[in-house]
């Protein structure tokens, strides 16, 4: 119950932590688990670039540095040349601008037994294999565990997960009959990044260039039309005109006929015969 206890409180400061994946840290060897005694790496790594980071890490007693006496530090990397219980903790890179980079929970076992599990989440799909142990041995018969409930027992000690998804996230540990149990560790899944689907076939939209052409196209169509029917309105106005002015030149015409007889009747002389 303490020991569960203690992984959810690593779990929840883990996620309370401000991380990003602007550092990496990797761990030599590469486990969660570790035997009292044994000496573990932890390097900070940006771009193939280890500058300006520094490790961390977040037991049960306090959150510290590196260079604070629990490790030694050289650069961006740590060194722990004798583990210990109380090293048990959650570990990441901070910069000197606050940034940090994704954590890591790392467990040292005061038994003779641990359980070799990915110390960074698995990718969905993949295949993992856990592995039961013990300070000499790595290949005894041991029962796996996961979430309380046995799994199976391998006659090896090894046990492949094939093709993981998240229902095969939780917290796993093993014991081998005669020597003892691990401690739990949790084994978490990541989803697998979606494939970008291929690009359907879709007819292209028409192109600057052919609009242009489409355009002058119907303007050599069209504009003959128009300069056709401007002078046709043009015609059609002037004739118009033209015969207005020939209706009144013979609407006048009658006029000065008659003015003109008028003037003739004036010279003529009316004889009257009685």
């Amino acid at each position: 119950m303490e020991e569960r206890s203690l992984l959810w409180l690593i779990s929840l400061i883990s996620l309370l932590s401000c991380s990003t994946n602007q550092a990496g840290l990797t761990v030599s060897p590469s486990r969660s688990q570790f035997f009292k005694g044994d000496s573990v790496s932890l390097s900070c790594e940006e771009d193939n670039i280890s500058a300006g980071w520094t490790v961390r890490r977040n037991t049960t007693k306090r959150q510290s540095e590196c260079k604070d006496g629990w490790g030694e530090p050289a650069g961006s990397s740590c060194t722990i040349s004798s583990l210990y219980k109380h090293d048990t903790g959650v570990y990441w890179c901070e910069s000197r601008e606050g940034a940090a980079s994704s954590s890591i929970q790392l467990t040292v076992s005061g038994g003779s037994v641990i359980l070799q599990s990915p110390v960074l989440p698995v990718m969905e799909g993949d295949d993992v294999t856990l592995s039961c142990q013990t300070k000499t041995s790595s290949n005894l018969p041991a029962n796996f565990i996961k979430d309380g409930s046995l799994i199976r027992t391998e006659p090896a000690g090894h046990m492949t997960l094939h093709h993981v998804t998240s229902s095969d996230e939780g917290l796993y540990k093993c014991n081998i009959r005669g020597h003892g149990e691990s401690p739990s560790s949790w084994i978490s899944v990541s989803e697998k990044p979606t494939t970008t689907a291929p690009p359907t076939s879709v007819t292209p939209a028409p192109s600057f260039t052919s609009l242009q052409v489409r355009l002058v196209c119907h303007l050599v169509v069209f504009c003959p039309y128009c300069i056709s029917t401007l002078i046709m309105v043009s015609l059609h106005k002037h004739r118009t005109t033209g015969n207005d002015l020939s209706v009144s030149m013979v609407m006048t015409s009658p006029t000065l006929a008659v003015h003109g007889l008028d003037d003739d009747y004036d010279d003529v002389t009316t004889e009257h015969l009685f």
